[in-house]
């Protein structure tokens, strides 16, 4: 970006095993100083499909995207499924590395056949999400990939995300965590349109394999209850959670001051999935091309007007109940808010829970919470101040209950009533985040085993899953085929032959284990260069010592079992 240079390099060959995750944080800790400041010139930003994307293989539209985070200070990936993931991989490309630092203004770089420009972004900066993703399609044709940062990245703001194209072009599929929607602003880069038009295909190493491979996992997908169509995912969407863990007594509510609220019915999965039908939107979706779970949606206003694309289970929650808010279109309307200016829902759930906290709204006012989100669209100090999202929020406004680990903001789990999913968010290299470890699965929808919640001896688990999560992220696969092949053997075996046959690799189902833990080392030495100790794999204070309602529990994991999931 310092001199507005593209240009193409063919993959080194120790990088030739690498997709997603692993690429992104292999590129970060290779060139990167882990000390740098994330929002100046020397850190960096990759772009890498994983290792299936751009194949035909089952829900396989993911990409990774990478950097130093400015929420965390630590090494960062953000997941997300869309086209544009499979586009780019389609285009012959392994990776985008953006480096260096542009201030004068936004550009656009456009990607097709071959050759790759930067252009004046001018025309969409400084303006809603959704506006400028219609206007780029308008210009370079429906069928592309469009990513983006919105008015939270220009702002540098710690909780911007990084928008990606929906199937109906929809700014509305977010690598949400982590800030690296201001590191993509702060480089210069305000969007990228990849068109595969001519491109070369991702080369399959062994058909016979992939054919035979990608079979079993299809067979377990459609077989498994959560992920079969007509199951679970299918048919309420990931929001079908609401009242699974409000039930558990461990759903948020109100800034994590409560784990049950009798309201919660209201903004869940089939409450949401009744609400669609009756108004046109769609249900079951697809969030990009090839995906057989179909998890996603289109919410609408009334008369099917208005779309904004899915409310996921998290982004429900963090604009509905964490901030006592307890009707779906407000939750819609924050919603397609955060999507407009870039921001990650999560991180902005909390954000404005811990700020109604600290008196600048009521609990439940879901107006207020509008008009807050709209003061980042205004630029105002207020606006720049949310934009930083949950901690430093919280410290602005003397709040003490402030719920983030690392820096970044907690997910749809109160930690307290469910301890593996707590020790997951004090312990993974990404900070606060349930996809980086879901011990949900085991300990609350009994997939993969049972273990009881309660039960703070959890450093074996959140560590194996936090190995397993790390191989998904970088395979291109959604996280969500876990469900199935945690119980279906045959489907873990299928989505390592997958892998197998596009790399041309022979690995079992333990080296492909074994990839995950390498991934994770190299993510761990990234933080602990950047200054991130053990202190850092802490839960905050209130979490020891207020115990959370219904259940009446508090975060009891000893300091040495955190230790234990890493003794390193």
């Amino acid at each position: 970006m310092n001199e507005l240079k593209v240009s193409f390099e063919n993959v080194p060959s120790k990088w030739k095993d690498l997709g997603g995750r692993a690429l992104t944080s292999t590129i970060v800790s290779e060139e990167v100083p882990p000390t740098c400041h994330p929002l100046g010139p020397n850190n960096k930003l990759v772009f890498a499909p994983g290792i299936v994307t751009g194949t035909s293989a089952p829900t396989s539209g993911r990409i990774s995207v990478g950097g130093k985070s400015p929420l965390t200070g630590g090494i960062k990936e953000a997941n997300a499924g869309t086209s544009f993931a499979q586009k780019l991989a389609k285009a012959g490309i392994k990776a985008i590395i953006v480096e260096g630092q542009r201030k004068d203004k936004g550009y656009l770089l456009n990607i097709a056949k071959d050759k790759a420009e930067l252009i004046d972004a001018t025309p969409w900066s400084g303006r809603g999400l959704y506006e400028a993703f219609a206007q780029i399609g308008d210009k370079y044709g429906k069928d592309i990939g469009i990513c983006g940062t919105g008015i939270a990245g220009e702002l540098g703001g710690a909780a911007a995300g990084i928008a990606f194209n929906d199937i109906e072009g929809l700014s509305s599929r977010y690598a949400g965590r982590g800030g690296l929607g201001a590191v993509m602003a702060t480089r210069g880069l305000k969007f990228i349109v990849v068109n595969d038009e001519g491109g070369p295909g991702v080369e399959i190493h062994d058909k016979e394999l992939f054919k035979h491979g990608t079979k079993k996992l299809t067979s377990a997908l459609t077989t498994h209850g959560v992920t079969k169509p007509g199951g679970t995912l299918n048919t309420y969407g990931t929001d079908a959670l609401i009242n699974v863990i409000n039930e558990a007594g461990a759903l948020p509510h109100r800034n994590f001051s409560l784990g049950y609220d009798e309201l919660a019915p209201l903004v869940s999965g089939e409450k949401k999935a009744e609400t669609i039908k009756k108004r046109g939107g769609e249900r079951p979706h697809m969030c990009s091309p090839g995906c057989i779970i179909q998890c996603s949606e289109v919410w609408v206003k009334e008369g099917g007007k208005d779309p904004v694309g899915v409310l996921e289970y998290e982004s429900v929650w963090a604009l509905g109940p964490n901030c006592g808010i307890y009707n779906l279109d407000d939750v819609g309307e924050l919603n397609r808010a955060c999507n407009d200016l870039g921001l990650d829902t999560i991180e902005a759930g909390d954000t404005l829970a811990v700020a109604m906290e600290g008196g600048l709204a009521n609990f439940g006012d879901g107006k207020k919470a509008l008009e807050m989100l709209e003061e980042v669209r205004k630029k105002t100090p207020l606006g720049r101040i949310l934009a930083n999202g949950t901690e430093f929020t919280g410290k602005a406004f003397g709040v003490t209950r402030i719920p983030t680990s690392k820096g970044q903001g907690m997910p749809a789990y109160d930690p307290r009533p469910i301890k593996g999913i707590g020790v997951t968010y004090m312990t993974t290299p990404m900070g606060a985040d349930h996809t980086a470890g879901y011990a949900i699965a085991p300990e609350i929808l009994g997939v993969g085993g049972k273990a009881d919640p309660l039960d703070p001896k959890k450093a074996d688990l959140s560590r194996g899953l936090q190995q397993a999560t790390a191989l998904i992220d970088s395979s291109g696969y959604c996280l969500f085929i876990a469900f199935a092949i945690l119980d279906i053997p045959e489907g873990l075996e299928g989505m390592v032959e997958s892998c197998n046959a596009v790399l041309g690799t022979k690995w079992t189902v333990s080296d492909a284990v074994n990839y995950g833990a390498k991934v994770l080392d190299i993510e761990r030495k990234f933080n602990k260069a950047a200054g991130l100790t053990k202190a850092h794999d802490r839960p905050p204070e209130f979490m020891r010592t207020e115990a959370l309602p219904p259940k009446n529990v508090v975060f009891d994991v000893s300091d040495a079992e955190l230790d234990r999931v890493f003794p390193d």
